[in-house]
């Protein structure tokens, strides 16, 4: 599935394109499902919080701003399931991570048209702890992005940094995890636009980051987690839940147990 070249990119700088995983007619069927989710289950809310925002968005801007999302897409729709488990896919993700992978989650982000929320720069870590950068988030395109809705960009290479600390409390109570806004910078990020049908892919300890969404358009993505099975969860979402495994097998340690399914 992928070439020695961008095995080594993806080590070197912490995340890789790869075009069109999706067929035409797998990314409508996508699409359309993701449409009637919307519609039936995600909810929209003023999204994350904490001081990043006005150093975002002029006090306006940040009053309107929202985002759409939603958990387990792949509990809800079998067209989403089918895409989590993609042979593609998965066969990319075990040269990357090693032959055996595991699902952890699917959720859903939508930046609404014209006041679609930004993110600040952050790892992704902080939100589902796990032992090691043995984690990659795939984010399935739906749409095309460019920098007028909001592309994904990245600081080049900082997965190397590891584990990093975040903001997570203000004078007025916690906040959404993010890095210190003086110190990370969007317009210090590689711009990785991509067409509906292709995956960006990075480390869990890639820093990355979005500018608003400024089209008429919504701007659609969906991650997905993945991770080799033996690099424990410490905390966050989905603690303690087992995933499905797309690719090879869950190898056995001292001490583990049957896994806990109810």
């Amino acid at each position: 599935m992928l070439k020695k070249e961008q095995v080594d990119f993806y080590h070197e700088h912490g995340y890789l394109r790869i075009p069109e995983v999706f067929t035409p007619e797998e990314t409508q069927e996508l699409s359309d499902e993701m449409d009637r989710l919307v519609a039936d289950w995600a909810f929209t809310s003023p999204g994350w919080t904490g001081p990043w925002r006005l150093a975002y968005m002029d006090p306006e801007t940040e009053k309107q701003s929202k985002l759409t999302a939603m958990h387990d897409l792949h509990f809800y729709s079998v067209a989403w399931m089918r895409a989590a488990t993609n042979p593609r896919l998965a066969k990319a993700l075990s040269q990357l991570l090693g032959e055996n992978v595991e699902l952890h989650h699917t959720t859903l982000h939508i930046k609404p048209p014209q006041t679609g929320q930004p993110f600040p720069m952050h790892q992704d870590n902080p939100f589902y702890g796990h032992q090691d950068g043995r984690f990659i988030d795939v984010l399935v395109h739906l749409d095309d992005t460019c920098h007028e809705n909001g592309e994904i960009r990245f600081l080049d290479g900082s997965h190397k940094m590891g584990h990093l600390e975040h903001v997570t409390e203000t004078e007025e109570g916690p906040c959404s995890p993010h890095l210190p806004t003086n110190e990370y910078h969007l317009e210090d990020t590689v711009a990785v636009a991509a067409k509906a049908g292709d995956v960006v892919l990075f480390c869990i300890d890639t820093v990355h980051g979005s500018y608003i969404n400024q089209t008429r358009k919504p701007r659609r993505l969906v991650r997905m987690g993945y991770r080799d099975p033996q690099n424990r969860q410490e905390y966050g979402q989905s603690m303690g839940r087992p995933g499905l495994m797309v690719s090879g097998y869950r190898e056995r340690k001292e001490g583990d147990e049957l896994l806990k399914i109810t």
